[in-house]
């Protein structure tokens, strides 16, 4: 094969994605040391069964699928509208957003849509990424051939994790809140600056609120569009991966108001045009999220899983450690005090402890110095993993 067709811009990517780095250190570990149960508080990959409202929905959808009156082959590209309308119902109505439901967007993931919609931008647009955040929003700009058109906005300890504005026009703004990793939650200050921002500067904002189910108080901001003038600058993403469980089944939501115009056309364009949409049977079990049941039945899930945040805030704080996060997100940002290295004290950690979390260098400059764990883990088995770590505090402090 001739290489010159390849696209160049990969090789400027990391050898390999984060999350498979994670992967392999802890297989060569458990081949070094068989029988050793390494506990992972580290890929936010949930642990609790679908809730039952939506497998009797799913179950239900697929005995349609059996019957030739109610078979369906492809849907709507964009979703079909019962889940739609479910959507606008169930996450926006509550908080007076006023949505309507051909403006939204169902798909399969919002990884895929966060890295997907860069491809609506120009080559050379200027984009500014928060850091640290979630690697996927600079990898998909970087395979776009945009490495040398992006600039960070460092969001650390000493600004309370709340991001500068850019300095110069920029033309795409990521914003991740509750944000992965840190845990924290933009206030919404922040988002009417860069609200304000965007509007003065006609920049876009894409607004990744995958995990705004997480937020405990009421008056924290869930939803960009809460604030003034977010219709007319912004796209938000939402996902049921994490609020019901859905990381294996894949379902999320991409909101583009008819205010973007020609973005929301382009995007319905892309759609139609690579993707075939969600299968009904999923589409029928996201839309039970939003029933009576499956409202208080998701609510009961999330509980148990910042409880389990909790926990592990609790256990660090009295073991001397600084910690944020963990209060509306499942991610705790663990400060490894004297650590220079994070990929260094993960080696660490899991040598001495059998425990695996996330390095924070992976998600970004300013994450170096910290660590992330996740609450989504078994809590029986949360509680054995920070066992391990108070057990070993000597060997974990550099």
């Amino acid at each position: 094969m001739n290489e010159k067709i390849l696209n160049p811009y990969y090789g400027e990517l990391p050898e390999s994605y984060l999350f498979s780095t994670i992967a392999k250190k802890i297989a060569a570990y458990k081949e070094r040391n068989p029988g050793t149960e390494v506990i992972s508080l580290g890929i936010g990959d949930v642990t609790s069964p679908l809730i039952p409202a939506v497998i009797e929905a799913m179950h239900k959808a697929t005995d349609e699928m059996a019957q030739k009156a109610t078979f369906r082959g492809y849907g709507p590209e964009q979703g079909y509208g019962f889940l739609r309308e479910a959507v606008v119902r169930g996450e926006y109505a509550p908080r007076k957003v006023d949505i309507s439901p051909d403006e939204i967007f169902i798909s399969d993931g919002s990884k895929c849509d966060v890295a997907n919609f860069q491809e609506l931008f120009s080559a050379d647009c200027r984009i500014a990424i928060p850091d640290p955040v979630y690697p996927v929003y600079l990898d998909s700009n970087i395979m776009a051939g945009r490495k040398k058109n992006i600039i960070f906005l460092p969001a650390t300890a000493e600004n309370d994790f709340q991001p500068e504005l850019p300095e110069g026009g920029v033309d795409v703004i990521y914003l991740c809140s509750p944000n992965n990793p840190t845990g924290t939650v933009l206030s919404k200050e922040t988002l009417t600056r860069f609200v304000e921002y965007a509007l003065k500067n006609g920049a876009l904002i894409l607004f990744d609120a995958a995990y705004s189910a997480y937020i405990r108080d009421a008056a924290l901001v869930h939803s960009i569009y809460e604030i003034p003038g977010a219709k007319e600058c912004a796209v938000e993403f939402r996902s049921f991966s994490k609020t019901a469980g859905f990381t294996g089944v894949r379902c999320a939501v991409t909101a583009v108001p008819k205010e973007l115009g020609k973005l929301r056309t382009m995007w319905l364009r892309r759609q139609t045009t690579k993707f075939n949409g969600v299968n009904y049977i999923v589409q029928r079990g996201a839309e039970a999220v939003y029933s009576e049941s499956g409202i208080v039945q998701t609510k009961q899930v999330i509980d148990t899983y910042m409880a389990n945040a909790a926990r592990i805030r609790t256990a660090l704080a009295e073991c001397g450690f600084t910690v944020c996060g963990g209060q509306h997100a499942p991610y705790i940002w663990w400060k490894i005090e004297g650590w220079n290295n994070s990929f260094e004290f993960f080696d660490r950690l899991l040598e001495t402890c059998a425990v695996a979390g996330t390095p924070g260098s992976g998600f970004g400059r300013c994450g170096e110095g910290f660590f992330r764990l996740t609450a989504f883990g078994d809590p029986e088995r949360t509680k054995t993993a920070l066992e391990r770590i108070r057990n070993n505090l000597k060997s974990l402090r550099c």
